[in-house]
């Protein structure tokens, strides 16, 4: 459940201009329209003004998930602000292609939109619609306002918290409005409610308003990680601000990447961490993670809406895909994404030799204090895999001298010890023990009731290797483990017991013995070696570590190649969002998703750091190493793929910012800032309409002012191009 419910009933008429929306037009916010006055002495209506606003982000109307929608002239669904943010900043990218015919959606791909563009509209509006909502209620925030209704002083404490939140708010549309469309209409809670013709603002302008508003609220809003879940704090007016500032060079030419490194290390400082596993970012219960920064909340009862989450989930499944693995009850066969993105992340899989499959043998048990004496837990025995008699087995003991019994049976009632240390067992014997905690070698001869308790380690050794390599017990698993490096070559398992124990795998067929063929390895690199010798018929697991664990494709049924964009299976699904917990449970609706949209998050801290002090800021470049592989390490889950000073560049920023946040709505700006977006340096299928994509005019980094406002605000300019 989510601690901010977005759902609020809302009966306040928001008013904007006219001239901003043509047949877009905002519609009321509630048939039945109460005056402020009446509204706001209202118990929690400040509050639940406060919710709409954070709605807007998330939701289309006043019923989820559609009827009373906020903008009339487009599909309700359609018109939901995060979808129609990921439409113009990921489907003109590399990330995304949809398959639906739609009005002009596919123009978006192919780079060529005009000024008459739905969708570009619709966005527009939906920019300007949610400053207005925030406008309004900073109008009837204002002191004497609030002295003329006589609010309690404890209320205009906390109306003085809200109206930074909506301050913060108002800022994140302003800076969407100057990243896609640089000089745009301007109005504040200074202009007066009624239908003028609002001033044109120049991206330089609007620039230094979005700076003073986070700065001056800096300090205002409730600190880093103290509000409630979903609503904005310092580090989101922080992270704005870095935003702000990593772009400034493409909006104002000006480098900021001081003041962005700045804020940075502010956030970085605040308490964040990573989420140890990238895929829980994307899940239904992601607002249990300490990563996010700034979300836009969903919930599959509460807040429904046919964009958001629920468009990037269900729209990224069809074909032989099954929804149910997204949790999900339907796939809309719209998304996906081209083969430069897959291929950005190396091979996609790990395993390189599985376990054999164990079958049930004869068994004994070895209970003892160490594990509660418990004779019918079947982790605790050893066994006979070849019916000779003899029961061959490992455990580890955490503690030294830890004491045990042989049990042929799952009972206390019957057990084997040895009463005078000679190597003979006894009915009823003392237990037995062993030396030093460690790993040790335990056999139970039923032929002759003799025994061998001994204590070993092993190796990795071979030619693979460049010496040998010890395993270490890994207790969660309980089992054997290594992470190394792999060569060209073979390698055994190498035992440290008088002997020199080898075990290899004859045949290759997964099963180790004594003296076996040693392992032969056909390709290098990083690896994750698992040996279970718990239980005779021992066995092992090679998984490749250095695949990114961060491609989260969908390909059963897809090809890579996208041949035609309208036929869904001609490119790779993302299947990165899921309805689904970190726990396997499906969300609470399987139309509407839990899933939360992380829009701001610490891992894009981390590479906005590294990238900025690349880029010239005051900063080491150990610390643009370190900050980069905080990320990198995560998602390879070690450190193996981890890069150096010597090796560190822009273009392993740009291309790990795209294997980090994929479809995060992150991609256009990125390119652009980059110089990748709009030129022939960096293509990618489709890009400018044609299959092995090419460069178009570079006044494409900036939409068009909607036609129709631009006929119906005689101060408004069009910019250039277009």
């Amino acid at each position: 459940m989510k601690n901010f419910n977005y759902f609020f009933l809302l009966g306040v008429v928001v008013f904007f201009m006219t001239s901003c929306f043509g047949d877009l037009d905002t519609i009321p916010i509630d048939e039945d329209i109460l005056t402020s006055e009446v509204f706001y002495r209202q118990e929690g209506a400040y509050k639940a003004v406060l919710a709409k606003i954070y709605a807007g982000q998330a939701t289309t109307g006043q019923q989820g998930p559609t009827g009373q929608g906020d903008l009339s002239g487009i599909d309700e669904g359609f018109s939901q602000y995060l979808r129609q943010y990921w439409y113009q900043q990921e489907l003109t990218t590399d990330e995304a292609v949809v398959g639906w015919a739609d009005a002009t959606i596919k123009d978006f791909h192919d780079l060529d939109w005009t000024p008459t563009d739905v969708f570009i509209n619709a966005f527009y509006n939906r920019i300007f619609y949610q400053i207005g909502i925030c406008n309004e209620f900073l109008r009837q925030t204002q002191p004497d306002v609030l002295s003329r209704r006589e609010t309690a002083q404890d209320l205009i404490i906390e109306i003085e918290k809200y109206r930074a939140e909506t301050r913060f708010m108002r800022a994140l549309s302003y800076w969407h409005a100057l990243d896609l469309f640089r000089n745009v209409p301007f109005v504040t809670e200074e202009d007066e409610v009624a239908a003028f013709n609002p001033v044109r603002i120049e991206a330089s302008e609007l620039f230094l308003y979005i700076e003073s508003e986070l700065k001056d609220i800096e300090e205002r809003i409730i600190g880093p990680r103290q509000n409630e879940y979903a609503r904005a704090d310092r580090a989101s007016v922080w992270m704005l601000l870095a935003k702000l500032y990593l772009n400034a060079e493409v909006y104002i030419g000006e480098k900021r990447y001081d003041d962005c490194l700045e804020y940075c290390r502010k956030i970085i400082g605040a308490g964040y961490e990573l989420d140890q596993e990238f895929e829980h970012l994307f899940l239904a219960d992601n607002h249990n993670s300490n990563e996010i920064i700034f979300p836009i909340a969903y919930d599959g009862l509460y807040t429904q809406t046919w964009g958001g989450t629920t468009f990037l989930i269900h729209a990224s499944i069809g074909g032989d895909l099954d929804p149910a693995d997204s949790g999900v009850n339907s796939g809309w066969a719209g998304l996906r994404t081209t083969p430069q993105i897959v291929e950005k992340f190396g091979d996609i899989g790990g395993v390189i030799k599985d376990f054999f499959p164990r079958i049930n043998h004869p068994q004994v048990y070895i209970p003892g204090e160490y594990q509660g004496n418990d004779p019918t837990n079947s982790d605790y025995a050893i066994t006979d895999s070849d019916g000779d008699g003899v029961y061959v087995g490992y455990q580890y003991f955490e503690q030294d001298s830890t004491t045990f019994v042989f049990a042929p049976n799952p009972t206390l009632s019957f057990v084997y010890g040895d009463n005078d240390g000679d190597g003979v067992l006894e009915i009823g014997g003392a237990p037995l023990f062993a030396g030093k905690a460690g790993f040790y070698f335990i056999s139970f001869d039923n032929n002759n009731k003799t025994y061998v308790i001994e204590k070993r380690n092993w190796f990795v050794s071979g030619s693979a290797v460049d010496a040998p390599t010890p395993l270490e017990w890994d207790p969660n698993i309980g089992m054997l483990k290594v992470e190394l490096n792999l060569s060209q070559g073979s390698f055994v398992f190498m035992a440290d017991d008088p002997n020199s124990t080898s075990l290899g795998d004859i045949d290759s067929k997964g099963i180790l013995t004594i003296d076996g063929d040693p392992i032969t390895v056909d390709q290098s690199g990083p690896v994750e070696i698992l040996l279970d010798l718990r239980k005779e018929e021992f066995v092992y697991k090679i998984s490749s570590t250095s695949y990114d664990r961060r491609g989260i494709f969908g390909t059963e049924g897809q090809s890579l190649d996208i041949d035609d964009i309208s036929n869904f299976r001609d490119g790779y699904a993302v299947l990165k969002f899921k309805n689904i917990t970190s726990t396997g449970v499906q969300g609470s609706n399987s139309t509407f998703p839990d899933t939360d949209f992380p829009m701001f998050r610490l891992a894009d801290v981390y590479l906005m750091a590294s990238e900025c002090i690349l880029r010239g800021a005051n900063g080491s470049m150990d610390e643009a190493v370190d900050y980069f592989n905080i990320v990198r390490s995560r998602a390879y889950k070690s450190q193996l793929a981890n890069v150096t000073s010597g090796t560190l560049d822009l273009q392993m920023i740009i291309d790990e910012r795209a294997r980090e946040l994929m479809w995060e709505g992150h991609r256009r700006s990125d390119l652009i800032r980059f110089g990748l977006f709009t030129s022939d340096d960096y293509l990618w299928q489709w890009k400018g309409a044609v299959k092995e994509g090419r460069g178009v005019g570079s006044y494409r980094r900036v939409f068009p002012i909607p036609e129709k406002d631009l006929n119906n605000n005689p101060n408004l300019v069009q910019n250039e191009g277009y």
